[in-house]
């Protein structure tokens, strides 16, 4: 059962990762159409209009799909001051509970996403702009994002909790537990030799 979850949630997050790369594509191509936008309209008086339109879709988007990387990655912030004086056990308790919450109140806003889309598509809906964007598109891609998301959020809570009865509560943590500031520091610093391992290899 670990195995195959450990190989749900290895394919999950390289959609994940995949996906934030796809978003933070989409939020440098929407900073430089407004910034295009901006020149143009200061320089030679005109519009190329849509930008603010496209970039809050994209906006979204991005933020939907970094949401799965963030987790995996354990890049979110959590406020953690009386959290890190708890015993192992009892943290592990406190990060099952917080992860089953967020996956229970991300796995609404997913359903009615979900909702939303499907009376998106069913209408054939564009956007009220010159643009006429088919919004089915941008909501896809948005509600896919939270679905990723979802998913690996479950995968990584039942794969914790199988951990924490078997007593494995180093693998709880490196899962789903609240990274510590020496847990950061070491990872930055394995980072940076392995890039320069990288480079010195290439040479």
């Amino acid at each position: 059962m670990a195995a195959l979850l450990d190989r749900l949630i290895g394919v999950l997050g390289a959609l994940a990762r995949g996906g934030a790369w796809f978003g933070g594509a989409l939020l440098f191509a929407a900073a430089f159409m407004i910034g295009a936008e901006v020149l143009l309209r200061k320089l030679a008086g005109i519009s190329i209009g849509g930008a603010d339109e496209l970039a809050g879709y994209v906006l979204a988007i991005a933020s939907a799909w970094a949401f799965g990387f963030a987790l995996l990655s354990r890049a979110h912030i959590r406020i953690d001051t009386l959290y890190a004086l708890l015993p192992k056990r009892l943290q592990a308790l406190l990060d099952l509970v917080a992860l089953a919450l967020t996956t229970f109140f991300f796995g609404f806003l997913a359903w009615f996403a979900w909702a939303y889309l499907m009376r998106t598509v069913s209408l054939g809906a564009r956007s009220m702009t010159p643009l006429q964007t088919p919004l089915a598109i941008p909501q896809s891609l948005w509600v896919a994002g939270l679905i990723v998301f979802v998913s690996l959020a479950a995968l990584l809570w039942l794969r914790a909790l199988i951990a924490v009865l078997a007593g494995d509560l180093t693998t709880s943590a490196r899962l789903i537990g609240s990274r510590t500031a020496k847990q950061e520091v070491e990872e930055e610093i394995a980072e940076a030799k392995a890039i320069l391992e990288r480079d010195a290899a290439r040479r």
